[in-house]
């Protein structure tokens, strides 16, 4: 089949909805399709073996969700958008975020095939609230309605109505699990096993995510200021590992400038931050909400490290079966004590990292793909 993958965001950032698009893609083509990945970008952007990237023009910043998405609202980028699909006659458009404005609300309007929506969002939405008889009106358009959480399925139907299919977000749990933990090896039953250098080195706690108020880095930098301060002869004081940016790095680079033990790592690549992830002795996710899916605990479980997390909706259903250490979200005493409990007991940390690792295999992309294969051959 010839498959569209339609992303509203700039292809050319890092986010959750194009890594699922990129991931997802790679991973149908390995199925045999033909896949493109249609969206705006604002610098050129590589495809992979059998996927091409088709881009439509620059993106905006947006407020939205409590985050800034970049998307393309333009007229330009929705008559791009047309030509490409007249171009490329596609079977299947498969829509991420349909009801975005830009290029996916374009597709779904100008759809002549079957269309596959999967929505990610959880939370409220304004532009939902706003346009409601119009993106309900859209949404019937869509063949098959999906959702990548239980989460963002209560989100969906509370405003659009319909039904939908929750199908979870996928990892390349291979490449993250041939990395293995920070001093940490995979076993062949999906345990860790610490290793002895490990335990003599200065634990290092990672943070993977925009520096915006609702992904919690402040209340992080807060346990992390107790934890350090109340570590005392317990051997080599913990390191915490920012990676990303925001519109809160420079105040809070500002606020911390004299604290140690903080290292302050910025926007780095995808096989960056696997290793900063796997090299790490725990993840640390202390998001406040807004979250419908938690694909950062999954990777962080697929390389066997132990993941500390807040305890919120969407971490909440990814973290079941004691696959991470969930606390109260914007509870900083808290998250410190987590964090503490966690790099001061090794068993622990053994156990969490093991049942991570069993709870990652749940989230392959292999078996998203699959899903979605079949979906899309029982509409062409």
């Amino acid at each position: 089949m010839r498959i569209a993958q339609v992303c509203p965001y700039s292809l050319s950032e890092r986010g959750g909805v194009q890594a699922q698009v990129f991931g997802l893609a790679r991973f149908l083509a390995a199925l045999g399709h033909e896949v493109w990945v249609v969206g705006p970008a604002d610098r050129p952007v590589a495809g992979s073996e059998n996927v091409e990237v088709l881009t439509v023009g620059p993106s905006v910043a947006v407020e939205a969700n409590g985050s800034r998405a970049p998307i393309a609202v333009d007229a330009g980028a929705v008559a791009r958008t047309f030509r490409v699909l007249r171009r490329h006659r596609f079977d299947i458009l498969h829509l991420h975020e349909p009801l975005v404005p830009g290029p996916t609300m374009g597709a779904l309007i100008a759809a002549r095939v079957p269309t596959v929506g999967t929505f990610h969002l959880s939370g409220t939405s304004a532009s939902y609230s706003y346009l409601g008889p119009l993106v309900r009106h859209w949404a019937q358009r869509l063949s098959i309605r999906c959702c990548v959480s239980e989460e963002a399925r209560k989100t969906a139907a509370s405003y659009l109505a319909g039904e939908y299919r929750v199908l979870f977000n996928g990892v390349d749990v291979d490449r993250w699990a041939a990395r293995g933990a920070g001093g940490s090896t995979i076993d062949g039953s999906g345990g860790a096993a610490r290793s002895a250098s490990a335990a003599v080195q200065a634990p290092v706690i990672a943070f993977v995510g925009r520096h915006e108020e609702r992904k919690g880095l402040s209340v992080l930098l807060d346990a992390f200021a107790l934890l350090r301060g109340g570590w005392e002869d317990r051997g080599p004081a913990p390191v915490l590992r920012i990676a990303g940016d925001g519109p809160e790095t420079a105040p809070l680079r500002a606020r911390w400038q004299r604290a140690d033990g903080i290292e302050w790592c910025g926007s780095i690549r995808d096989d960056q931050v696997v290793d900063l992830v796997a090299g790490a002795d725990v993840l640390c996710a202390p998001s406040t909400g807004g979250e419908s899916f938690g694909i950062v605990l999954v990777e962080a479980m697929a390389a066997g490290t132990p993941v500390v997390a807040s305890d919120i909706p969407g971490y909440r259903q990814v973290a079941s079966g004691g696959a991470a250490v969930l606390v109260p979200p914007a509870d900083s005493t808290a998250l410190a004590g987590a964090l503490g409990a966690v790099l001061t007991d090794p068993e622990r940390a053994v156990t969490l990292a093991a049942a991570g690792h069993t709870r990652a295999a749940s989230f392959s992309l292999t078996s998203l793909a699959a899903q979605y294969s079949e979906m899309y051959a029982s509409l062409v």
